[in-house]
């Protein structure tokens, strides 16, 4: 039986406009959960507009979910704050790579746009996301509005690796 291998890598590449917890500032670091997988970015001290650029990875089992992102605020003495959380629905970049597979792009394409993923009331993103088939790998970039807080958002790049066992 030919079984694949799914990877999800998930780059935090920054926040902006994040909320202030802290006296003037915050040191923000977001918590990424899919399934039972959790990981996190480190903390970016003094820093409402932080720029991670780290990439985390989880296995990708069915049925495919949601990713959910929490923002907190590290604190030393006390519970870290809560600086809001998003979620992205895997469902687009599931259904781009099958779509990708059916279309037989290859690594040699380039750059490939397989589908485009507009804000709406049953998302958080906070802008137009495109999903694109990129040197073989199924790429989104997001911008995502966090939830349950004045403002904020964060900016991400998925990347779905399958590989035949």
């Amino acid at each position: 039986m030919d079984e694949q291998l799914r990877l999800l890598k998930v780059i935090v590449v920054q926040g902006k406009r994040l909320v202030i917890r802290d006296f003037k500032s915050s040191d923000p670091y977001v918590v990424v959960k899919l399934g039972n997988q959790t990981a996190k970015t480190r903390v970016i001290h003094c820093s409402l507009n932080p720029v991670w650029n780290e990439e985390l990875s989880f296995t990708l089992t069915e049925p495919f979910g949601l990713l959910n992102l929490e923002v907190f605020d590290k604190d030393f003495l006390k519970a870290d704050d809560k600086m809001g959380n998003s979620y992205l629905n895997l469902q687009p970049l599931m259904s781009a790579s099958r779509l990708r597979d059916i279309l037989k792009v290859s690594s040699a394409s380039g750059e490939t746009t397989l589908r485009k993923v507009t804000p709406d009331t049953e998302n958080c993103l906070a802008r137009e996301s495109s999903i694109s088939c990129v040197n073989g790998e199924v790429v989104q970039n997001v911008w995502l509005r966090l939830r349950g807080v004045e403002s904020g958002e964060l900016q991400l790049t998925i990347k779905l690796i399958t590989s035949s066992n």
